[in-house]
């Protein structure tokens, strides 16, 4: 049987003492009276919440937000405790409130998403790294010694060192460091060939225009590949300008169609 007394011990001298409160509402139905205790009892508990967000401040993320996402917390707080239980309810409270704020971080602040053993792979790398950088002097810790420390692969620390390089997404726009000229990643993207159809063109007909007479493929080499005029190639091949236009056009029709009948 767990000691009363424990049920009303508070870690800090501020706490309010709420655990009245707490049975009260864990005996009242549903309705106005049980939801007015209950928030009386979450306004009670908010400088705790606000005291836990500002522990995460200064990393990326506003203190008011910060804030509301604690608040947050600590109403799942309010609703889940059972003081029945016998354990006071700062001591559930701190971990629920921080779990709410370690969870904002992870699914909210990454520019994209990283699955989740790759983001606490990346704060374990962290916090050995960190642990390491007052024992190695004028360098880096190694890979190995994180591995060492964070109890990881080095394949794992491996990951969570990239994952520390991409917490947020470089815009294409921005100057990449050491140029003089203002080149950003946007300058390196290549872009849509229009030459790329015209390519495609060909090939498909090649075969085609393989395959007809030798006078018809002369008369399209000179038309579209010697750009010679039609009145040109009559007077090359000594026949009528008329006979020459015919044959192009019957050619291009002949092997459109075939074409056509090729990606149908």
């Amino acid at each position: 049987m767990p000691n009363r007394a424990n049920a009303h011990r508070r870690a800090h001298d501020d706490a309010p003492d709420t655990a009245d409160a707490f049975r009260r509402l864990v005996a009242l139905p549903p309705g106005p009276r049980r939801d007015a205790l209950r928030s009386r009892v979450v306004e009670a508990w908010l400088p705790m919440a606000d005291r836990l967000a500002g522990r995460f401040r200064n990393r990326g993320e506003s203190l008011d937000d910060l804030r509301q996402v604690a608040a947050l917390g600590l109403v799942k707080a309010v609703d889940r405790y059972d003081p029945r239980l016998g354990n006071a309810f700062e001591s559930y409270a701190v971990p629920t409130v921080t779990g709410e704020i370690k969870r904002h971080f992870r699914d909210h602040m990454w520019a994209l998403h990283v699955p989740r053993r790759v983001q606490e792979l990346r704060n374990r790398v962290r916090s050995a790294g960190q642990e390491l950088a007052g024992s190695v002097s004028g360098r880096r810790p190694t890979v190995g010694e994180i591995a060492e420390r964070a109890q990881l692969s080095e394949d794992d620390v491996r990951t969570g060192l990239e994952a520390l390089e991409s917490f947020t997404a470089l815009s294409l726009d921005a100057e990449l460091p050491g140029s003089e000229d203002g080149y950003s990643p946007g300058d390196a993207l290549g872009e849509a060939d229009p030459a790329l159809d015209t390519v495609v063109d060909r090939e498909a007909v090649r075969l085609r225009i393989a395959a007809l007479p030798e006078r018809e493929r002369t008369i399209l080499y000179m038309r579209f590949f010697g750009d010679m005029t039609q009145s040109r190639i009559a007077e090359q091949l000594g026949i009528s300008q008329m006979h020459v236009s015919r044959l192009i056009s019957r050619c291009c029709t002949r092997l459109r169609d075939q074409v056509m009948q090729d990606t149908a």
